[in-house]
């Protein structure tokens, strides 16, 4: 418990002065992260989470391999009596050790890379920022330093499939999908067995006290995380590994399993699954060419370590984010060629969009204002803030470019993006378009958040930001 203890004394640390006004050492520092303490609608949300999360994805893989992916059949089949919940499990793959050897040998595959490969694609690939980076600042003052190889690892990953399938044959490029769901029991056993290691360490010994929020709620903690940037040694970060790899990596070759599948069961490739292959892994290669601006995102900027991270990243994400590809699979859509060309536009702007919008952002904060937005000098806002440690920082946020035109709409491509992707498997059945009613919930949310944390950061400054540009995700309407 010393790291709870050493929290509470940063909280007190800093008051304010008598006349209300923030003080040189006295201002209360900017609440980053998570919350400190925890109202009953967020308890329920997270013990309700921590206990459908998993049956929902088992609910969806389930559903397509049972029951053709069709979302309702399930239900009515036990609401008619036709099925019981023990035959349905009963009916799913179980774990075997062929599927747990291959889970071992791809996260081990990965962790060498990111651990052993320093990376060397920066020095050769013109543009690309790699190597040692430093992070953003966490809430008590500090600067990670990362290695920076996410790129070079998905390249030597895809490398070796693309060898393997073409010339050595050690596995079928079907392999995913033939051990799909008993990877997935895999998956949660790492998952929860991560997430379980980092809730023990915060209080045992955490990285740095500091940057521990303990709220006394434990399924908050445990699921929220305590630690912010948890790590082993001086390089493992269990944000950027568990985040980056092994889900990003393997999400493209996920889809590819798929692709090798639907042409080993049809003879051949519809243009939905390559249509989801290639907007999808353009998304993916976009992470990986950004990693180091990825550091100053939401996720390594704010999010603790917990359950939300750990087991989302393993489990959640490489099973809802491929259900397109796993739905032509069974559904092997053939688009007309005016769809498939909506589709490809969709995802192209989307894509363009989410890009262009935070490179200004990346533009505008490495040269500190000085450059040049849609042929202009970019009008921004100057903020002040203070971390735990009591020092004052100075920000600015941009009113310029696509950044004057709505507060997130990076989010607004993004989401433009996912619906691309669903609208590509056609309008056939419900399972598809699951993703981006997720996408909606889960970016609107995080908006929500960002601008909550925003707030308490920057106080009356951000309320001057929000006058100046009043829209969040969509101009004239929020």
């Amino acid at each position: 418990m010393s790291g709870a203890v050493a929290m509470e004394a940063s909280r007190r640390r800093t008051r304010h002065s008598a006349n209300g006004k923030a003080s040189e050492r006295g201002q209360q520092p900017a609440q980053w992260g998570r919350a400190w303490e925890v109202d009953w609608f967020s308890l329920i949300s997270v013990i309700g989470l921590l206990c459908f999360a998993p049956f929902i994805v088992f609910y969806f893989v389930m559903a397509c391999d049972q029951y053709q992916c069709s979302v309702s059949q399930p239900l009515l089949d036990l609401f008619r009596g036709e099925t019981t919940l023990l035959s349905i499990w009963a009916q799913a793959p179980s774990f075997t050790w062929s599927a747990a050897k291959i889970y071992a040998i791809w996260v081990s595959f990965q962790l060498f890379l990111y651990m052993c490969v320093p990376d060397v694609t920066h020095k050769f690939i013109p543009g690309y920022v790699g190597g040692v980076q430093d992070g953003a600042r966490t809430p008590a003052g500090l600067i990670n330093k990362y290695e920076i190889n996410g790129l070079q690892c998905w390249l030597i990953t895809h490398a070796l499939w693309y060898a393997n399938a073409q010339h050595f044959h050690w596995f079928s490029p079907t392999i995913i999908f033939d051990h799909w769901i008993p990877l997935m029991w895999c998956a949660n056993i790492l998952g929860y067995a991560v997430s379980s290691f980092a809730f023990i360490k915060a209080y045992l010994f955490p990285t740095n006290s500091e940057d521990c929020k303990f709220t006394g709620n434990v399924f908050y903690n445990y699921m929220m995380g305590i630690e912010f940037n948890p790590r082993v040694g001086k390089w493992f970060d269990f944000k950027l590994f568990f985040n980056g790899r092994p889900g990003i990596v393997g999400w493209t070759l996920i889809n590819l399993s798929y692709m090798a599948k639907q042409q080993e069961m049809y003879g051949h490739v519809t243009n939905s699954m390559v249509l989801v292959n290639v907007l999808q892994a353009i998304y993916v290669l976009d992470f990986f060419w950004n990693e180091a601006w990825y550091l100053k995102t939401i996720d390594i900027c704010h999010d603790h370590f917990g359950w939300y991270l750990g087991w989302g990243d393993c489990v959640w994400l490489p099973y809802l984010y491929t259900l397109q590809g796993l739905y032509l699979v069974y559904h092997p859509v053939q688009l007309s060629t005016l769809h498939a060309l909506a589709v490809l536009l969709l995802g192209l702007v989307g894509y363009y969009i989410f890009r262009s919008t935070n490179h200004q952002k990346d533009l505008f904060r490495r040269t500190e204002g000085s450059c040049s937005i849609w042929g202009r000098k970019p009008a921004f806002i100057e903020c002040s803030y203070r971390s735990a440690d009591g020092g004052v920082h100075r920000s600015k946020l941009m009113t310029s470019g696509f950044w004057g035109v709505a507060r997130h709409l990076n989010y607004t491509g993004d989401l433009m993006g996912s619906l691309a992707y669903c609208a590509a498997c056609g309008f056939g059945h419900v399972l598809p378009y699951f993703y981006i009613v997720y996408m909606t919930i889960l970016l609107v949310h995080r908006c929500m958040r960002d601008e909550h944390r925003c707030g308490s950061k920057y106080g009356k400054d951000w309320k001057r930001y929000t006058d100046a540009v009043p829209y969040r995700l969509v101009p004239g309407l929020f």
